[in-house]
């Protein structure tokens, strides 16, 4: 194994994981003992001793990002990066789920291959199949057949980034399952290596079968994003002319039906001929709208969708 001498963040969101704090302190220093780097712990509104914990067993490697409240693991990956000095960033889950050994290998591989990310895949996954493999398989399947993006597992956190991807993936909401589409959108370059996975020793999962109904919704604005991002009245307004000519159509039949001396005023089709013609008129509207909004997000103030209580380093315990 190559020795690196780069700097490397490693990010983890955490909430009430009081009890893998110090297995996961041990198992990052073990596994990069040949790397420089700092292990950023990001308590996403922690009800037990979490933050405790971590501040017991603080060094100079370790910073606490204490969030006022929890606002998901999107955001505090979000503060994580944003508050990382690395070169390099990588992400691991809080529940030792994912192996910090894999890092060294993925980070080679990012370095030599001139890669911008290297995702995990989780060939082995130690979780139950009806509630997480089968709606896992689902998901990923969707992902990547409705934006392009051909990675195997969307839900693996175990990533390691360029800084600079890191910090343009602008996540917010839940938008972290779709890390990979974010980073292609950027042109980042992506691959993919198998790595282990570990049952959960600790703690409950945060996750349950609730889930696949928000990944649903968080995938159609990923495909909007993906496609239309920068151009959004391309869809609205391509839906709004077809529905407004098609309006327009029906409209224009049901007059010669009228000066043909036919009467119109019960016919279900003109009711259906002023639907289209006015619900393409609302989406051209929308349209223009979407225009204007994304306008104001690529010239956007740069406010920050979180607010932390404070920060916490080894100097300061």
């Amino acid at each position: 194994m190559a020795q690196f001498s780069r700097y490397l963040s490693v990010v983890v969101p955490v909430m009430n994981e009081e009890d893998n704090v110090v297995p996961m302190i041990e198992a990052v220093h073990d596994s990069l003992q040949s790397i420089d780097y700092e292990l950023l712990f990001v308590d996403d509104g922690s009800t037990d001793r979490t933050r405790e914990r971590i501040r017991e067993h603080m060094t100079p490697r370790i910073k606490l990002i204490e969030l006022r409240k929890n606002y998901g693991q999107s955001t505090a990956m979000t503060a994580g990066i944003d508050h990382a000095e690395g070169e390099y960033i990588t992400m691991l889950d809080g529940d030792l789920q994912n192996d910090p050994s894999d890092i060294p290998m993925m980070l080679e591989k990012l370095i030599h291959e001139d890669w911008d990310v290297v995702a995990g895949n989780r060939a082995n996954r130690q979780d139950g199949m009806l509630l997480r493999k089968i709606p896992s398989k689902i998901a990923n399947a969707l992902i990547r057949r409705w934006t392009g993006v051909y990675i195997k597992d969307y839900g693996c956190t175990l990533k390691v980034f360029r800084s600079e991807i890191a910090q343009e993936l602008g996540l917010y909401g839940e938008l972290h399952r779709f890390i990979p589409v974010l980073a292609a959108m950027q042109g980042a370059k992506i691959t993919q290596v198998d790595v282990k996975h570990h049952p959960r020793r600790f703690g409950q999962s945060k996750y349950g079968i609730g889930r696949t109904t928000r990944v649903m919704s968080d995938l159609i604005t990923m495909v909007f994003f993906r496609k239309y991002i920068q151009r959004p009245m391309h869809l609205f307004g391509g839906l709004g002319f077809a529905s407004l000519f098609l309006g327009i159509a029906i409209n224009i039949y049901l007059l010669v039906v009228k000066l043909m001396g036919h009467d119109i005023g019960n016919r279900p089709l003109l009711i259906l001929g002023m639907i289209f013609l006015l619900g393409g008129v609302q989406l051209i509207t929308i349209g223009i709208v979407a225009e204007v909004s994304i306008r104001n997000y690529f010239e956007g103030t740069g406010r920050k969708t979180y607010n932390i209580r404070r920060i916490y380093s080894r100097k300061e315990v």
